[in-house]
């Protein structure tokens, strides 16, 4: 392959980050309930001024800072309310994210290096489809990354000048990895911190001037918001955003109880294929050639990966991207492994091609049957026995009939890749780290449409049907977002509405809707207050008409 010129490389990966992440951001509605979430807190902003108060529903939203927030809101005054705005914060930040790595890469090694760190998180399945999401942790995860590096520079400094710049640095990243997700932000590098100390036996790695530039820098950038917070409003808000951290870890939150090694699983899958190079990054040979500076930072990372790993296995409340943060470094030992392998330093191992050609081809296989099981929906629904799932299918949705081939091309491409590994290494390894995007490139505009209509094209069709009427409207029986971002929500003017029995059997004063599950109908389908109007894949729309007295 040509070498590219070293100052071209910066421009290319702009580029191709800007062609792969833009597009298609606002394909798709978002997705209940995170991203709605986090999208609808950023409308409120917006819809009372207020940039200071994280609400959800109008009312205190205990759960985020609101960092992330403004970043959407920035969005929204440029390109509008909806889905691309909510998710554009996220592509530009992976932009950056790509950018840094590469840039960390030469500096600690060469510019090959860069590129591999790059390319293998750019090219992996969930660090890459997750830049084109509205959730908090891509920008979260980055903040945190550059914390731990600018501390093991420090700790590599112990003793000079240049310690002092290192951690003002880290402490910087830190606070805004707190002002974007709240205290875990400092809980991470701190854990890391601390398991580094501890390997070195507890000997000085960092002076008191420094421990106290971090805190202080750190505490100055969080307090832009807490500070605040806790001046406007007093020590309530504050106790009861962390009484709900607090809650979050210790209790699980419904529907989320997972095993012991779920993120374990998801790490492996969903970060496909940098995942199984990692597994051999772990291994005392990867170090083999590598130098003091690599094996130095390295250690960092696999602290840093046992501490996410660990941590959020034993909270009691797991979703995938709780242990987001792990993918910055496997994404890095899977470099090394990259990076020793073209060098000849490293073998490439029979089980890493069988573990790339199932995992890629389960994949391939998954996302080729997605379309067949959409057009023989009606034969598969007597099968199914969970009656919403069953009813999801019967949504009216169109397939052209070839969007399988997406999904065989990719199978048929690993193999490929595989198939030439020997004879063309480099171009092996890129086609393999681009196989995984250009899947995402082609399955984001014309599969995920496709089956977010089953799951909930439903129901935001009746929330955006309702945008501009004078009426209450709310999801009963089960938990969500979508009602108050899609229905476009005014600040409530009564404070009864809150209420779900006072919307439901107390006098409301003008009509009321409510979305269901068919699950949940049966509590409701008496209730004479309750007409049932409406039925669509699995969703069941209600009315309530005024009390007039």
């Amino acid at each position: 392959m040509p070498r590219i010129p070293s100052r071209f490389i910066p421009v290319l990966i702009i580029l191709v980050g800007a062609f792969f992440y833009f597009p298609f951001l606002g394909r798709v509605h978002l997705f209940d309930w995170d991203e709605i979430n986090f999208a609808e807190s950023a409308r409120e902003m917006i819809e009372t001024g207020n940039y200071t108060r994280v609400q959800i529903n109008f009312q205190p939203f205990w759960e985020k800072p609101p960092l992330f927030f403004w970043l959407q809101v920035l969005a929204m005054k440029l390109f509008g309310i909806g889905e691309f705005a909510a998710r554009l914060p996220n592509a530009v930040v992976g932009i950056i994210t790509l950018l840094v790595l590469y840039s960390i890469g030469k500096k600690m090694v060469d510019e090959r290096f860069g590129v591999l760190w790059a390319l293998a998180y750019f090219g992996s399945l969930t660090p890459h489809l997750y830049f084109k999401s509205g959730i908090i942790d891509p920008t979260f995860n980055l903040f945190i990354f550059l914390s731990v590096w600018f501390m093991a520079r420090a700790v590599a400094a112990y003793g000079t000048a240049r310690a002092t710049g290192q951690t003002v640095l880290s402490g910087l990243f830190v606070g805004l990895a707190v002002l974007t997700k709240g205290p875990v932000g400092g809980l991470l590098l701190g854990l890391t911190f601390l398991v580094y100390w501890a390997l070195q036996r507890f000997r000085p790695i960092l002076s008191v001037r420094n421990g106290l530039a971090f805190f202080g820098c750190a505490l100055a950038v969080a307090s832009v918001w807490f500070g605040l917070e806790l001046i406007k409003n007093g020590w309530w808000f504050f106790e009861e955003f962390i009484r709900y951290q607090i809650r979050l870890f210790s209790t699980p939150d419904a529907g989320h109880q997972q095993p012991f090694y779920y993120h374990f699983v998801v790490v492996l899958l969903g970060c496909f294929p940098m995942s199984l190079l990692a597994i051999r990054g772990f291994l005392p040979s990867a170090t083999h050639g590598q130098t003091e500076q690599t094996v130095f930072f390295r250690r960092w990372m696999v602290i840093l990966f046992w501490v996410v790993m660990i941590l959020f296995s034993i909270v009691k409340t797991k979703i995938v991207h709780y242990s987001s943060m792990a993918w910055f470094p496997v994404s890095y030992l899977a470099a090394t492994v990259l990076y020793g392998y073209l060098k000849g330093q490293l073998s490439w191992n029979r089980w890493l091609t069988g573990g790339i050609a199932i995992i890629g081809g389960v994949l391939g296989l998954l996302i080729a049957a997605l379309p067949l099981v959409g057009m023989n929906a009606a034969a598969l629904i007597p099968h199914i026995k969970d009656r919403f799932a069953a009813a999801n299918l019967t949504a009216p949705v169109e397939w052209a009939g070839w969007e399988w081939i997406i999904g065989a091309a990719y199978g048929l491409a690993i193999a490929a890749i595989l198939w030439f590994r020997r004879s063309q290494p480099l171009r092996s390894i890129v086609g393999l780290f681009m196989a995984t995007p250009l899947l995402l490139w082609l399955v984001l505009p014309t599969i995920v449409p496709k089956i977010e209509r089953y799951t909930q094209g439903a129901v935001i069709d009746f929330y955006e049907a309702k945008q501009g009427q004078d009426v209450y409207i709310e999801p009963i029986g089960y938990k969500s977002y979508a009602h108050l971002f899609y229905f476009r929500k005014k600040p409530p003017t009564n404070p009864n509405s809150y209420r779900e029995d006072w919307l439901i059997n107390g006098p409301v004063d003008k009509p009321a809707f409510f979305v269901t599950r068919n699950i949940n109908i049966d509590q409701f389908r008496y209730n004479p207050n309750l007409e049932i109007i409406q039925e669509e894949a699995g969703f069941v729309f209600l009315r309530r008409k005024p009390v007039f007295k």
